[in-house]
């Protein structure tokens, strides 16, 4: 009986998440979640502490990439980067759809998915509104795909990898080798299907000579703060250090020169920040703990070596697809920690590891529930006074996630 209404708990909690009911946010649902397992006995206070403890890397390196980020918006460094792409599209609506996407590709990779989707969506809004263009969703559409489909380009590209590995993270120069391939060729099949969808809407002229903001000192120290972000955990994960401390230091000091240099109320920037994000995860380790109770790992784990040694290559597809399409059902984020769990406690080749993360990853592509990342990206397009409807975001991700997730599993074979 216990085991069941863990199950229930712990199903309404995340599905809190993922719809929002009565406009409740997120983090609420989890945490409610969370403590009526404790409250009710299903699970020990310590084992719930013991789930939130779980989450202290994740907590730490979300902490110090939403610093960067707000610190980052704050200091104009994003609009002043998209009106730069603006600018040198030339006139061109095909252009400037391709320097948005690379734009993109470089925030998620060294800033982390989430400050796409909550960053770059305002900033795009801003520069495709300052040329002019009568259709903009086309270009708000890349703040959403490329924040999912660049996500396993390094380790700190998506808080997802880091609860998917936990303290068994490969270092970068295993990363690399591993990622590589599969990130390019998800992040050029993206683009290329996501163009094709939107060829139409993109053939008309847009404006030219948009005036581009100065760049403040602060703004100059962010980007030298990102880069030094970068450099950092590239080294840390180089030598298979932990990425949260080091994320939250340079996250912390860049944002203390910033605000110092600038003589800024330091709460400006705080209350931008979307803290929300932390107990929404702490609650989300609670509940996956609870599910541990109910003998779920141990299932999966079981099921996993057993596909795994009957074969390979149908675990590879099978584990892929599983946890893409599971993604858009429970979210990413839950969904990783119950496969980080899983795979943690195998010995399974790492292709099959990898087929995974790909799948919680780049699966989210197919509906605006599959990732933390989608739904704060609804919620700055909302800000913006746009709209884009479930089934209208499902009928593009369904061939866009599709194609791009076969073809990046496929490439892990060569």
């Amino acid at each position: 009986m216990n085991h069941i209404a863990i199950w229930i708990i712990s199903f309404f909690a995340i599905a809190g998440v993922i719809i929002r009911p009565f406009k409740i946010a997120e983090a609420i649902w989890a945490v409610t979640g969370a403590v009526l397992l404790v409250i009710l006995g299903l699970i020990l206070p310590s084992d719930g502490f013991a789930g939130i403890a779980k989450g202290t890397d994740v907590y730490l390196f979300l902490t110090g990439m939403m610093l960067l980020a707000e610190t980052a918006r704050e200091e104009k460094l994003f609009d002043w980067l998209a009106a730069h792409a603006t600018n040198l599209a030339k006139g061109s609506a095909n252009r400037l759809f391709l320097l948005i996407y690379l734009v993109g590709v470089v925030v998620t990779t060294f800033l982390s998915n989430d400050a796409t989707a909550v960053v770059l969506t305002p900033a795009v809004a801003a520069a495709v509104k300052a040329a002019k263009v009568t259709k903009p969703i086309p270009y708000l559409l890349i703040c959403a795909f490329i924040a999912n489909a660049a996500s396993f380009v390094l380790p700190i590209s998506n808080p997802a990898n880091l609860v998917i590995y936990g303290t068994h993270m490969p270092p970068l120069l295993h990363w690399l080798p591993q990622y590589f391939l599969p990130s390019l060729i998800a992040i050029v099949v993206t683009y290329l299907t996501l163009r094709f969808t939107q060829r139409n809407e993109l053939r008309e002229k847009i404006g030219t000579g948009i005036p581009v903001p100065s760049l403040s000192p602060g703004g100059k120290t962010a980007i030298i703060g990102i880069a030094a972000t970068a450099i950092i955990l590239l080294v840390s994960s180089a030598m298979d250090i932990p990425l949260g401390l080091p994320t939250a230091l340079t996250g912390v000091l860049t944002s203390a020169i910033v605000v110092i240099r600038a003589r800024k109320n330091p709460l400006v920037v705080i209350r931008g920040v979307s803290w929300s994000v932390l107990p929404l995860v702490a609650g989300l380790f609670v509940i996956v703990e609870a599910l541990n109770k109910t003998g779920l790992i141990q299932i999966l784990t079981t099921i996993l070596n057993q596909g795994a040694a009957y074969s390979l290559n149908g675990t590879v597809w099978g584990c892929g697809l599983i946890t893409a399409v599971a993604a858009n059902l429970m979210n990413n984020l839950p969904v990783g920690l119950i496969a980080g769990n899983t795979i943690q406690g195998t010995h399974v080749p790492e292709i099959v590891k990898s087929s995974i993360l790909i799948g919680v990853d780049l699966g989210p592509n197919l509906s605006i529930t599959g990732s933390l990342a989608t739904i704060l990206w609804l919620v700055a397009l909302r800000r913006e006074g746009q709209i884009v409807t479930a089934w209208a975001f499902l009928k593009l991700g369904a061939l866009i996630m599709t194609v791009s997730l076969l073809f990046a599993i496929a490439s892990l074979w060569l």
